[in-house]
């Protein structure tokens, strides 16, 4: 016990740094959407097509993660596939892409609205 409490002391000292992960990143994200075909059933921008509608994903990070190991209608990418990191930097991609605008501020939509 004495031995582990000296380390601890001494890492606290020493400035020593954990390893942590990196930090998720949108553009390895983007590589993989495309690399997995994601905007197939997805489409390029994350608003859905044959599969779910992505934007704006509800889901946090974790669950995101669970979500894709385990789906109800898509292929599951388990850590074999994608790991961890991976699915932190697809998740990262999909919270970066823009939500759909309102229909007030499509410029179409507006004037067919408007003839009514």
């Amino acid at each position: 016990m004495r031995i582990f409490a000296f380390f601890a002391v001494f890492a606290l000292f020493a400035g020593f740094a954990w390893p942590q992960a990196a930090p998720a990143d949108a553009q390895r994200g983007k590589d993989l959407y495309l690399k997995y075909s994601c905007y197939a059933c997805h489409g390029y921008d994350g608003h859905g097509g044959a599969g779910a509608r992505l934007v704006p994903l509800a889901l946090t990070a974790t669950r995101f993660t669970a979500y894709v190991r385990n789906p109800r209608r898509m292929p599951p990418y388990t850590d074999k596939v994608l790991s961890d990191g991976q699915a932190a930097d697809l998740f990262a991609y999909i919270k970066s892409l823009p939500a759909s605008p309102s229909a007030d501020q499509i410029p179409l939509l507006k004037r067919i609205m408007a003839d009514k």
